[in-house]
C-alpha cells in the first residue's frame, strides 16, 4: 500500500519543501560515477529528485514509484523530459539493460512485505545488465533507532512550515507501533489555509545484515561491498551488490 506522504496529490505536492535538504543523495551521485554507471534505474524514484540529478550529469534515468501523486510532482520539475518516468512498482518494467539500479532514502525499508521485496530484487536483477549493480541503504536493527522515535509525540516534532503558495503547514509524527522486524509511525498535516488534516501511515521493516546477505545471493547477486552511510554514520547499511553470473536460487530452494 502506497503512503499517503507519497501518494497523496496534496501531501505529495508539499514533500519537497518539507524535507528540502537531500544531501543524503551526495554519496549516490559519487557511487554513480565511481561506477561508470551510463544507465540507472531509480526504484521509488518519489517527486524525483535523486533522477533529476542523475540527468543533469548526463546519464540515461528512468524513475518507477507506485505513487502516482509523486511522479506526477517530478513530471512537472523542469528537466523533467530528460527522465524517463513510469507509474508502478518494480515487477512491472520493462525489459531493461541497466548499469545500476538504485534505492535511496527509505525505499528498501519501505518494502515491507516479504513477497513484494522478493519480487523488487528479481526485477533489479533483472533490469540490470550482467554486471551491472544494485545499491540501497537500510537501517542496522542493532542500533535500536525506534527506541529514539518512541520520544516522538505531537511536542516534540512539531513544526510549522510556510510553504510557497500553500501557506502555513503544521506537521508532526508519532511513533505508533513497534512489532519488529517492522516499525509503523503516523505523520499528520494540518493546512492552516482551509483547517484540512491529513494522515500518513508508514511501516518500515527492518533487516538484519545477514538476512539481506542472503535474499541478494540468492535473487543473483553478489555483495561487493556494505558501506557506511556518510548521513547516518554507524547506523545504516549501504549495500553495494553486482548481478552475477549464476542464475537465481527458485525461492524455497537451498
Amino acid at each position: 500500500m502506497v503512503d499517503a506522504s507519497f501518494g497523496h496529490p496534496r501531501l505529495a505536492a508539499i514533500y519537497d519543501p518539507l524535507d528540502p535538504d537531500r544531501s543524503d543523495l551526495d554519496a549516490y551521485l559519487a557511487m554513480a560515477e565511481e561506477f561508470g554507471a551510463r544507465s540507472v534505474l531509480d526504484i521509488g524514484c518519489g517527486t524525483g529528485v535523486f533522477a533529476l540529478l542523475l540527468a543533469e550529469r548526463g546519464m540515461t534515468v528512468t524513475g518507477i514509484d507506485p505513487a502516482r501523486a509523486s511522479v506526477d510532482v517530478a513530471r512537472g520539475k523542469p528537466g523533467a523530459e530528460r527522465v524517463r518516468w513510469l507509474d508502478g512498482y518494480a515487477g512491472d518494467l520493462p525489459p531493461m539493460q541497466i548499469d545500476l539500479v538504485t534505492m535511496t532514502g527509505n525505499v528498501a525499508q519501505a518494502i515491507a512485505e516479504p513477497q513484494a521485496w522478493r519480487t523488487t530484487l528479481r526485477s533489479a536483477y533483472e533490469a540490470l545488465r550482467p554486471g551491472g549493480r544494485l545499491v540501497f541503504e537500510t537501517r542496522d536493527p542493532a542500533q535500536r533507532v525506534w527506541e529514539e522515535w518512541a520520544e516522538w509525540t505531537r511536542e516534540t516534532t512539531y513544526r510549522m512550515t510556510d510553504i510557497a503558495g500553500v501557506g502555513h503547514v503544521e506537521t508532526w509524527a508519532e511513533l505508533t507501533n513497534v512489532s519488529l522486524p517492522l516499525v509503523s509511525f503516523r505523520g499528520t498535516h494540518v493546512f492552516a489555509a482551509d483547517g484540512d488534516v491529513l494522515t500518513s501511515e508508514s511501516t518500515l521493516r527492518f533487516r538484519e545484515r545477514t538476512e539481506i546477505e542472503r535474499d541478494l545471493h540468492e535473487h543473483g547477486f553478489v555483495v561487493e561491498d556494505v558501506r557506511d552511510a556518510p548521513d547516518r554514520p554507524g547506523r545504516e547499511f549501504v549495500f553495494v551488490a553486482r548481478r552475477g553470473t549464476a542464475e537465481p536460487v527458485p525461492h524455497g530452494m537451498p
